[in-house]
């Protein structure tokens, strides 16, 4: 008799069972991800606390945290956002108590991304309307390079922080300005993107993701997996800040990459060096390295991962280990828009970068000169340090790099190299009537080179030859 009573009490808990989760689980969130009306199985999906995956309908369950702000999507190879005014538009932002659906639309990817390409730039810091229109020039010579030798491959940006300088409202005209590329731009956030004033952390980049969406997350390129974090904590004193990342960030990282397999080429896009000390040889303060850097590396062991940086405002690379390299990229401003040079002597200009299947290839392009533009000569009397030496500077070195030179056509050896100041980079800091600024200062870097040349010997070649094997030659005559 009992078991007769309770059939139609299960009938009818399985009838309003579809009801009773909209109103009994208000922090569930739940949607499809689809592509010509078809569902996308095997997408990443995340609140940036945890992390599923669509199953073969497409569907997908989270149980909301409380301090989410957005849903999102790490848009798998093979696929694209939608893409509105440069900003890729692979997220919806949370509407606490009032939408529980949300669904996510995505498109076929009309190129092959197996092998595919990417510009970085870095330090924008846009202030004033002479810098934007300094800025439009240097994206005419982006353009038409990355349009000329992508080779019809996939294409897309990468901007490492401080588009502005602590002028949030010129975000709109950022974005005005670099939507003439047409393409994605992967943004993270930078200290001169922040939100100054506010009691938190979290309040800092309030602002940037009501422009730009999450402030960490990942998408995918043919075999290349790529994270773009926030590592600048605000501290709230003043304008200050470290390098710094936080456990939620860390723990969602370790969720992210849970979906990637051993190996792979991971890519990660911060604003902060990860380690000035290693990179530069010298103590520095917390604002120019990521305190906890040690951790990230330790997240990313398993991977062939690359860290891309800006900040600095100086061009440096670094390999950690056979499995780690980091990219810290020299300043689009170049000396804050007072000079085309940055603080290390680099031209100003961006990196470009070739993932062919799991492979990658990269080199440094200067605004204004042909891409076989990689160093500069410096003739005798040029540098303070070697008064008597030729000095070049290699701003794209690395310690696979070789720097030779040449008498009459007579190899004599590798350049020595050193740690110290870029003569023009540190005449020009020092010109105070150009830069304008008592704070900006010449950056030493070990990428600068000498030797002593020959008395009555007035021809002299310097030959570099890059991780790749490609050949940069220059010469220079003594007196």
């Amino acid at each position: 008799m009992r078991q007769y009573l309770l059939k139609p009490f299960f009938l009818t808990i399985v009838f309003l069972y579809p009801f009773l989760k909209i109103f009994s689980y208000e922090n569930d969130i739940w949607g499809k991800v689809y592509c010509d009306g078809k569902a996308v199985p095997g997408v990443v999906v995340t609140d940036g606390f945890s992390c599923v995956l669509t199953d073969d309908n497409g569907s997908y369950n989270l149980n909301l945290d409380k301090g989410a702000r957005f849903v999102y999507l790490s848009v798998p190879s093979g696929f694209i956002s939608n893409n509105q005014n440069s900003i890729p538009k692979f997220y919806h932002r949370i509407v606490n108590g009032v939408k529980n659906v949300y669904d996510f639309c995505l498109y076929r990817n009309p190129k092959n991304d197996l092998n595919h390409s990417f510009f970085v730039q870095a330090d924008v810091q846009l202030t004033s309307k002479d810098d934007l229109n300094q800025y439009e020039t240097f994206l005419r010579d982006l353009l038409p390079y990355m349009e000329s030798t992508s080779f019809g491959q996939d294409v897309f940006g990468i901007d490492c922080g401080d588009m502005v300088g602590d002028s949030p409202f010129l975000f709109p005209e950022y974005i005005r300005t670099t939507s003439v590329l047409n393409m994605p731009i992967y943004r993270t956030i930078g200290n001169h993107d922040m939100t100054y004033g506010g009691r938190t952390f979290e309040y800092s980049y309030s602002t940037f993701e009501d422009y730009f969406g999450p402030i960490y997350y990942s998408f995918n390129k043919g075999k290349g997996h790529y994270i773009v974090l926030d590592n600048c904590f605000y501290v709230n004193r003043d304008y200050q800040y470290i390098g710094y990342i936080d456990e939620k960030t860390l723990s969602w990282i370790q969720k992210d990459l849970s979906f990637v397999s051993k190996g792979s080429l991971v890519f990660i896009i911060m604003h902060i060096p990860s380690s000035s000390t290693k990179i530069l040889r010298y103590n520095s303060l917390l604002q120019d390295e990521t305190s906890n850097a040690s951790s990230l590396y330790q997240v990313l062991k398993d991977y062939n991962a690359h860290i891309i940086t800006g900040h600095t405002h100086f061009n440096l690379n670094v390999c950690f280990n056979d499995s780690l390299m980091e990219h810290n990229t020299a300043a689009v401003c170049g000396t804050w828009w007072k000079s085309d040079i940055c603080v290390d002597g680099t031209p100003s200009g961006y990196g470009v970068y070739r993932v062919i299947g799991d492979s990658l290839k990269w080199c440094y392009k200067c605004v204004g000169h042909l891409d076989d533009y990689q160093f500069k000569i410096y003739p005798v009397g040029s540098a303070d340090e070697y008064p008597s030496d030729i000095i070049v500077n290699v701003w794209n070195w690395d310690e696979m790099w070789k720097v030779e030179w040449y008498e009459n056509g007579e190899l004599k050896g590798e350049m020595k190299r050193y740690i110290g100041y870029d003569p023009e980079a540190k005449r020009v800091c020092l010109d105070k009537k150009k830069v304008l600024y008592d704070w900006i200062v010449p950056a030493k870097t070990g990428h600068l080179f000498h030797i002593t040349p020959t008395k009555g010997i007035n021809n002299i070649e310097v030959r570099v030859t890059d991780r790749f094997g490609n050949i940069y030659t220059q010469f220079i005559e003594t007196k």
